[in-house]
C-alpha cells in the first residue's frame, strides 16, 4: 500500500547537487586526457602505460554500470549516490598523490568503480524527483546541459590546470566537487524506498554482465591500438558477444534478474538507448578529431584548444536547457530527438569540409550547430531512458543510458580512429611528403571520419523517429509513468 508522493520542496536544490556531482564524472575523463602527457613525463611510464590510464577507467566504469544501477535500486539511490561520491573523491586523492604508474592505475580503476555507482543513481534520482511533465522536461534540460558540457569544460580545465599548475590537479580537482555533492546528498536529496524487501543481487547475472561489458570495452580499446585484425581484439569481441548473450538468456529465466528484460524491450526506452549510443559514437569522434586538428594541424596550445571548444559547450547547454525544454511541450519526443540529431549532423558535415587553412569562424559555426542539435536531442532521450519504469527499476534503467554512452564512446573512438588512420595513410601513399602534405593527410583522414560520424547521427535520427512513439509530455502523463510514480513518500 502506498500513498501518492508529494514533490520534494527542495527538488531544484537537489537537482543542482546531483548535476554537479554528475559533472565530475564527465569532467574527469576529459581533464585526464589533457593531463596525460605531463603525468607520463613525471612518472616515467611508456605509451602503453598511458593507454592503460585511460583503459583502466573505461573498463571499470563500463563493466560495472549495470551492476551499479541495480545496486542503487536495491540499496537505495541516495545511499549509492553518496557512496559513489565518497569513493570517487578518495580514488581521486590517491591518483593525485600517485608516485608511480601502478598507483595511478589503481586510482583510475577506483574512479571507474565508484563512477559506475554514482552515474546511474544520479539519473534515477532526477527521474524519481521530478514527476510533473513540465518540471521533468526542465530538469532533464538542465541535467543534459551540464552533462554534455562536462567534456568541453574538462578540456578547458585540463589545459589550464596542466599548463599553470601540474597534472596532479587533474585528479585533485574532483575532491571539492565531490564534497559539494556529498553535502547536497545528505541535506536535500530524497529517495523513494524499495518495496521489494526480499530482492537479492543476481550474482551469476552480475558476473556475466560485468565480464561481458569489460570484454567489449577492452576489445574496442585494443582495436584502436592494435587493429581490428589482432587476435586479442577478435577474441575479446567474440567473448563479449558470447557472455552478453548468455547474460540476456539467463535474465529471461530467473525470478529476480539483474536487468529485467522489460527495461530493454519497451520501444521508447529501446529507441532512446540506441539513439544515444549512436549519437555518442559520433560525438566522441568529433571531440577527438577536432582536438587533434586544432593541436596538430593548427598548432593550438592545450589551453587555446580548450577555449576553442567553448562555443560547442555553450551551444549544447542552450540546446538542452532552452530549445529542447521549450519544444518538448510542442513536439513528440521521437520527432524532437530526430530533428536534433539531424541538425547536429549538419554541424558535423561542416567540420568534414574544413581544410588546413579554414578560419576559426567556420569551425565555431560548425560547433554551434552541432551543439544545439545534440543538446536538443539528448534532453528528451535522457528522460525517455527511464520512461514508464517503476521506482524499483529506475536505477537499472538509468544504468542502461550510461551503458549506451560508454559502449557508444568505445565503439566510436575505435572505429573512427581506424577510419581516420587508414584514410590518412592512403592519402600519404599517393602524395608527396613534407609538413604540408602531412597536414593535408591528417585533415583528409579527419574529414573521412566526420562523414562516418554524420552517418551515425542519421541512424540516431532514424531510431528516434521510428521507435520512439511516446506522445508530447504535456499530454501524456502516460498511464505507465503515472502508475510508476504512485510511490511512497520520499525517504530523507
Amino acid at each position: 500500500m502506498s500513498a501518492t508522493s508529494h514533490p520534494n520542496p527542495r527538488r531544484w536544490a537537489a537537482l543542482f547537487f546531483i548535476s554537479i556531482a554528475q559533472l565530475m564524472v564527465f569532467l574527469d575523463s576529459a581533464v585526464m586526457n589533457i593531463a596525460l602527457p605531463s603525468a607520463q613525463d613525471a612518472l616515467h611510464f611508456s605509451d602503453n602505460g598511458r593507454q592503460w590510464v585511460i583503459t583502466a577507467y573505461g573498463l571499470a566504469f563500463g563493466g560495472l554500470l549495470i551492476l551499479g544501477g541495480r545496486l542503487g535500486d536495491l540499496l537505495g539511490r541516495k545511499r549509492t549516490f553518496t557512496i559513489g561520491l565518497v569513493g570517487f573523491a578518495l580514488a581521486s586523492a590517491l591518483g593525485g598523490a600517485a608516485g608511480n604508474l601502478g598507483t595511478l592505475l589503481v586510482a583510475r580503476a577506483g574512479q571507474g568503480v565508484f563512477g559506475a555507482l554514482l552515474a546511474p543513481a544520479a539519473l534515477a534520482l532526477i527521474s524519481l524527483t521530478f514527476t510533473d511533465a513540465r518540471e521533468r522536461a526542465k530538469a532533464f534540460g538542465i541535467y543534459g546541459a551540464i552533462a554534455t558540457a562536462g567534456g568541453v569544460l574538462g578540456l578547458l580545465l585540463g589545459g589550464v590546470l596542466t599548463q599553470y599548475l601540474n597534472w596532479r590537479w587533474s585528479m585533485f580537482v574532483n575532491i571539492p566537487i565531490a564534497v559539494i555533492g556529498i553535502i547536497g546528498a545528505l541535506t536535500v536529496v530524497h529517495d523513494i524506498p524499495n518495496e521489494e524487501k526480499h530482492s537479492r543481487i543476481d550474482v551469476p547475472g552480475a558476473i556475466l554482465a560485468t565480464l561481458g561489458l569489460v570484454a567489449l570495452v577492452f576489445g574496442f580499446s585494443e582495436a584502436e591500438s592494435r587493429g581490428w585484425g589482432s587476435g586479442l581484439t577478435l577474441t575479446m569481441l567474440i567473448v563479449s558477444v558470447v557472455l552478453l548473450l548468455a547474460f540476456l538468456i539467463a535474465q529471461s529465466r530467473i525470478r529476480s534478474p539483474l536487468l529485467p528484460l522489460h527495461v530493454l524491450t519497451e520501444r521508447n526506452r529501446a529507441g532512446a538507448y540506441l539513439s544515444v549510443g549512436f549519437g555518442v559514437m559520433s560525438m566522441f569522434g568529433m571531440f577527438l578529431f577536432l582536438s587533434y586538428y586544432l593541436q596538430l594541424v593548427r598548432g593550438y596550445s592545450p589551453v587555446a584548444t580548450g577555449f576553442a571548444f567553448v562555443p560547442l559547450g555553450v551551444a549544447q547547454g542552450f540546446g538542452s536547457m532552452v530549445v529542447g525544454t521549450r519544444l518538448s511541450a510542442r513536439m513528440r519526443p521521437g520527432l524532437l530527438m530526430a530533428a536534433g540529431y539531424l541538425v547536429s549532423g549538419l554541424g558535423v558535415l561542416l567540420l568534414a569540409l574544413l581544410d588546413r587553412d579554414s578560419s576559426y569562424g567556420l569551425l565555431a559555426v560548425a560547433e554551434i550547430i552541432t551543439g544545439v542539435g545534440i543538446g536538443t536531442a539528448f534532453m528528451p532521450a535522457m528522460s525517455l531512458g527511464t520512461h514508464g519504469v517503476a521506482p524499483q527499476d529506475a536505477g537499472i534503467a538509468s544504468a542502461m543510458v550510461g551503458t549506451s554512452q560508454q559502449v557508444g564512446g568505445s565503439v566510436g573512438t575505435a572505429l573512427l580512429n581506424t577510419v581516420a588512420a587508414s584514410s590518412t595513410t592512403a592519402y600519404l601513399a599517393s602524395h608527396a611528403h613534407g609538413r604540408a602534405a602531412t597536414d593535408a593527410a591528417l585533415v583528409h583522414g579527419f574529414s573521412t571520419a566526420y562523414w562516418w560520424a554524420v552517418g551515425f547521427l542519421v541512424l540516431s535520427a532514424l531510431f528516434s523517429f521510428i521507435a520512439v512513439n511516446a506522445p508530447r509530455p504535456d499530454h501524456s502523463a502516460s498511464a505507465a509513468e503515472t502508475e510508476a510514480l504512485e510511490v511512497p513518500a520520499p525517504v530523507h
